[in-house]
């Protein structure tokens, strides 16, 4: 059963000592009943969140985000420019820890409805590279995962291993994804401080005097560390309208030359989120799970089936024969998804009400349509959790990577 939002203050008072509760009211955080939530204002003004988690798994994940929060000192907080939460304390309610953060105020931009132009798209751009700016020592001296390049490919090809090994995989993304993996200079890449797939809901954002949307804070940081600068980008896949432009802005944002398979392999970590789905089901022994991503799968197959390799100037058809003939056949292979810098409540959610058709050029991978499985959200702060009614299998499957994402 959730916590009230009157016990959830209760807790705050033993966290904070000091602290006298004025009010609290429910706080909706888009985590699928992952964290019972309540936004509590103090007698001194502030407002704080208050989160407990509700399972084992959320349990481990809330105390990733806070560890990585602490990682923000404050001289690494001066020079980003939005702001993070800041824990103020923390307690024990039923033997689950309580994180007390400052609130952040703000309202938020869905992937889908990112538009072209100056404006948000911009400011995304420019905040994920100021992340990716940061030194990496503010990661490594934390004891946070880091990974080089190489590193990177091997969890990508591990990943493809273990979702070959279900069984479920089309051949076709299998060969498509094999070849990806293959080309060598997909993956010739300096890494960075990255925030392990940011979605663009994570960022708030507030209207200036001229009413153009600014950034002014981020939500999500449970996934910092150092890796592909390119995972961050993979939303993208589901925002087509504002590729071009996020793209242009980030690259003008780096102080580092930005390497020309970006956006390749920024599309290659999306269709890879549909493996992590079924590798998930498979591993938490789901049914379910797995029918879901087998639609996911099958419908991604069919819709990159005409589209040119995500690598087409660096591998060759029998590179990629050759790839697949690497991954083994073997039933007996771990699906635990034990990685380095896997972390779950990191992994973006692709949510758009939008269907935006565009044509793909001979040098261009296809946007990845993701508007026909996904039922729009409200407008708002407050996110819902969006559910397929359970006899409509066929939306049950749209929405599974937004369930994968909220409760992996």
């Amino acid at each position: 059963m959730a916590r009230s939002p009157l016990t959830l203050a209760a807790s705050v008072t033993s966290a904070l000592p000091r602290a006298g509760v004025v009010s609290a009211a429910a706080l909706s955080e888009n985590a699928a009943g992952r964290y019972d939530s309540a936004l509590v204002t103090l007698d001194d003004g502030r407002q704080v969140v208050v989160r407990v988690p509700t399972d084992a798994d959320a349990d481990r994940d809330l105390r990733g985000e806070a560890r990585a929060l602490q990682a923000l000192t404050a001289g690494v907080r001066a020079v980003l420019p939005l702001a993070a939460p800041v824990i103020l304390g923390d307690t024990v309610l039923d033997a689950r820890p309580v994180v007390v953060h400052s609130w952040l105020p703000g309202y938020r931009v869905d992937a889908g409805h990112v538009p072209s132009g100056p404006g948000v798209a911009t400011e995304l751009a420019a905040a994920i590279a100021a992340v990716h700016a940061l030194p990496t020592s503010v990661v490594r001296d934390s004891g946070l995962p880091a990974l080089d390049a190489a590193q990177v490919r091997a969890e990508a090809e591990r990943l493809l291993d273990r979702a070959e090994a279900t069984g479920s995989l089309p051949f076709g993304l299998l060969r498509r994804w094999s070849a990806a993996v293959a080309a060598d200079d997909l993956w010739r890449f300096e890494t960075t401080v990255v925030l392990g797939g940011v979605d663009p809901a994570s960022f708030l954002f507030e209207d200036d005097a001229d009413d153009v949307p600014r950034i002014t804070g981020l939500l999500q940081w449970g996934g910092l560390s150092v890796g592909d600068p390119a995972v961050d980008l993979r939303w993208l896949a589901s925002a087509p309208d504002a590729r071009t432009d996020v793209l242009d802005a980030y690259a003008a944002s780096s102080p580092r030359a930005v390497d020309g398979a970006l956006s390749e392999r920024a599309r290659l970590h999306a269709e890879l989120e549909f493996a992590s789905w079924l590798v998930h089901g498979h591993a938490a022994g789901s049914e379910s799970v797995v029918a879901d991503a087998v639609a996911l799968l099958e419908a991604l197959d069919e819709s990159v089936r005409d589209a040119p390799p995500l690598a087409q100037d660096s591998v060759t058809i029998d590179d990629a024969f050759a790839a697949i003939g690497r991954v083994p056949q073997a039933a007996a292979v771990d699906t635990s998804m034990q990685t380095d810098t896997y972390d779950a409540d990191a992994l973006s959610e692709y949510t758009t009400d939008e269907t935006v058709s565009s044509t793909p050029t001979e040098d261009e991978t296809a946007p990845l349509e993701l508007s026909d499985w996904m039922r729009p959200e409200p407008p708002g702060d407050d996110v819902t959790d969006v559910r397929a009614d359970d006899d409509d299998p066929e939306a049950a499957a749209r929405n599974a990577l937004r369930r994968w994402t909220e409760t992996a």
